[in-house]
């Protein structure tokens, strides 16, 4: 009788933990080039306005970084680029965030985070996003990493599902 309760117990202790494992998670990304175009698809100003002051705070972080002028605008284009100055007072240039990335993770119905992070269109017309773990470092000519962005700038968010089991991808239709 005792081992029966005990195996109960322990049982029942680890039900929330696999009801969890099987909640559905799914994660929404957009590319996005303004505010107002954020909120026009996915209908949450608030957090459309939360994900582009995160991207803003991080593309002065994460932006490439360059020792001219010339070098930023070779890769971005005119009007594209600005100074800054570090800490200790030395000067670079970087280009300027054009857009945002906005991802929002969900578990069930429920809104479990929200994310931002700067996009930058070279001159090119390529949406780039910085690379994670690359510190905006400029170092014996060579600007931090970036990485090409395939989304559509202001069209309905990729879709990624997630939870114990289950896998795939598609588009929103724009809800």
């Amino acid at each position: 009788m005792k081992r029966s309760r005990t195996a109960a117990l322990v049982l029942m202790s680890a039900a929330p933990l696999l009801l969890t494992a099987c909640t559905e998670e799914t994660t929404r990304e957009g590319l996005y080039t303004s505010i107002d175009e954020c909120a026009g698809q996915v209908g949450d100003l608030a957090a459309c306005e939360e994900a582009f002051d995160k991207a803003r705070r991080e593309a002065e972080l994460s932006a490439p970084r360059y020792a001219s002028f010339d070098e930023c605008v070779a890769e971005y284009g005119t009007n594209r680029c600005t100074a800054r100055r570090d800490s200790n007072g030395h000067g670079y240039f970087i280009p300027l965030m054009t857009g945002y990335l906005m991802a929002q993770m969900f578990r069930g119905d429920q809104r479990a985070g929200l994310s931002g992070s700067p996009a930058f269109r070279d001159g090119n017309g390529n949406w780039k996003r910085p690379a994670p773990g690359s510190g905006g470092v400029y170092s014996n000519g060579v600007a931090r990493t970036m990485l090409a962005i395939s989304a559509e700038p202001n069209r309905a968010p990729t879709v990624k599902r997630g939870g114990f089991g289950s896998s795939g991808s598609h588009r929103s239709a724009g809800s």
